[in-house]
């Protein structure tokens, strides 16, 4: 099946090295607490409302074949069961409060797209970042053509990933692939479990397997004093890197914030992360040191 983006984000500056150009793909076997991207999670298209913002005009209640939308306290309110996904809603809303969340690219299409962005590459030392959801939890097949399209064209290609696939979809993308944006979110597989929804057994084999590769690999931990904001937490990912000796020129600490929230109310679902919360940025900086103190000298906060 043919992938599905929901978003492409040009000039991102978060997202690997320079200035970069972000496809963010449906679809991930993990389901984090905190998600930023919800609508990433499910492989299949999804429809967004802004039901808050909504003035009752009642076009998309007329246009909807299924009778899913009806008119009540002056708002459009969706039944999500009944919706087939087809879109219609969508095209009349005059305030544009409707959206899909998937669309699909041909990877000729992606590529040209992704392609106009060229300059902003060549000129800070960027290029494009593959992310999600999971973007290797998606047809491989499609994203080995993308990623080789790219790296025959000259474009930088990174991979921004949770690590719980088969390793054999790394392999196939490794040799088009400068750098991988690896996330560590718990050392602990319980907890991991709890917050994330699978254990970490399979994310850090690959992250070993990938090390001894050779692949560029930056450590991306989001950073959530409910989850992993101890000494201790911080402590037991710097003494897995060192035991298994993991390649990583860079580790980014990237401090919890619910921005992604409002989303969850867009897809008529309830964001389950309202208890979590970052640690102080005193607490953030003693994290930053003690991976520089253990050899991990490009260790920041953000990024």
């Amino acid at each position: 099946m043919t992938p599905l983006v929901t978003n492409i984000q040009k000039y991102s500056i978060h997202d690997g090295d320079g200035i970069r150009t972000s496809v963010f793909f449906k679809g991930c076997p993990l389901k984090c607490t905190w998600c930023h991207n919800p609508e990433t999670q499910k492989y299949t298209n999804q429809l967004l409302t802004n039901e808050s913002k909504c003035t009752g005009c009642g076009y998309c209640a007329e246009e909807c074949p299924e009778h899913a939308i009806r008119i009540e306290g002056g708002k459009a309110l969706t039944d999500q069961k009944a919706c087939i996904l087809c879109g219609k809603c969508t095209d009349v809303c005059p305030q544009n409060l409707r959206e899909m969340a998937g669309k699909t690219y041909t990877v000729k299409e992606l590529v040209k797209e992704l392609k106009k962005d060229e300059m902003f590459y060549e000129e800070s030392g960027g290029g494009v970042t593959l992310s999600g959801g999971e973007v290797l939890a998606n047809d491989m097949d499609y994203m080995e053509e993308l990623a080789r399209e790219l790296y025959k064209s000259g474009i930088s290609v990174t991979i921004d990933t949770c690590g719980y696939v088969p390793y054999s979809h790394f392999e196939r993308i490794l040799p088009y692939t400068e750098t991988f944006l690896y996330d560590i979110k718990s050392m602990d597989p319980e907890k991991h479990r709890k917050y994330m929804g699978e254990d970490n057994r399979l994310i850090l084999e690959n992250l070993e397997k990938l090390s001894k590769d050779g692949a560029r690999i930056y450590i991306r931990i989001p950073t959530i004093k409910e989850v992993n904001g101890t000494e201790e937490d911080m402590q037991a990912v710097i003494d897995f890197l060192l035991e298994k000796k993991i390649r990583t020129p860079q580790v980014n600490l990237l401090p919890y914030h619910n921005t992604g929230s409002s989303k969850y109310e867009r897809l008529g679902t309830e964001y389950e992360g309202k208890n979590l919360s970052a640690p102080s940025k005193e607490e953030m900086e003693h994290f930053v040191k003690m991976f520089q103190q253990a050899g991990f000298h490009n260790t920041k906060i953000g990024g």
